[in-house]
């Protein structure tokens, strides 16, 4: 791990957290913490562990992981501008998730203490991290809400076309998602066996939707995918 500069080059993914508080609530809020670049494959919070902090991710990916029967499982990405660790610094429990680096990352380290006495000055800046959280609820009540109501290559479709589009790079035809993803990861998102998983996969790639290959997925028509995910009937 490496400290950076402050004014480190970034861009925050649209809707993200910090794409939601104002220019100077950012400056001040990352002002407060130590930024430094962190390697592939490392752990940024483990799950169970008793630490308060909290990180701003300000450039790369990250995996929310919890473990269950044994297994890592994948609930979200988080990406540049989304802040993590917010549970545990505000209820001083331990960590639900682990959050790993997914290829190199940029990110802010805040102590608690300076966290909380933070949001008891800026209230804007303490509703957006509740909306935020809220957020997170809903979107995980809604994906549990799809398992039941619709098929896995609907799901998966949305799972795929909402990851392209904020974690994917343009590669001649084709959106890579700058993440790599294992078919067992992406069973979890929706919901799904492991190979239901992948025969949903070889649905979406005979629609000529998708192209994969060892934890790469690329999405050849976006638009398309999209259709399957809005236009899926339900169970």
């Amino acid at each position: 791990m490496a400290a950076v500069p402050l004014d480190v080059d970034a861009v925050w993914a649209e809707g993200s957290f910090l794409d939601r508080i104002a220019p100077a609530d950012r400056r001040d809020l990352l002002a407060l913490g130590v930024t430094r670049t962190v390697s592939p494959g490392r752990r940024l919070l483990t799950e169970g562990a008793r630490d308060t902090h909290v990180e701003v991710i300000r450039r790369g990916f990250v995996k929310i992981t919890t473990s269950a029967d044994g297994a890592d499982r994948l609930l979200a990405i988080r990406l540049p501008g989304d802040l993590v660790g917010e549970f545990a610094a505000i209820s001083g429990q331990g960590r639900s998730a682990t959050v790993t680096t997914c290829g190199e990352v940029v990110c802010t380290v805040i102590r608690q203490v300076d966290f909380l006495r933070f949001l008891e000055r800026r209230s804007a800046v303490a509703a957006q991290v509740t909306a935020t959280v809220g957020q997170r609820l809903r979107w995980a009540n809604d994906r549990r809400a799809e398992f039941a109501a619709f098929p896995v290559h609907v799901r998966l479709a949305r799972v795929l076309a909402e990851i392209a589009a904020s974690c994917g790079w343009t590669n001649d035809d084709e959106l890579v998602i700058g993440v790599e993803l294992s078919h067992a990861e992406l069973a979890t998102l929706v919901g799904a066996a492991t190979d239901t998983t992948q025969r949903a996969l070889r649905t979406l790639r005979a629609k000529r939707l998708t192209r994969t290959g060892y934890r790469r997925i690329a999405v050849l028509d976006l638009a398309g995918l999209r259709a399957v995910a809005a236009h899926g009937e339900p169970r």
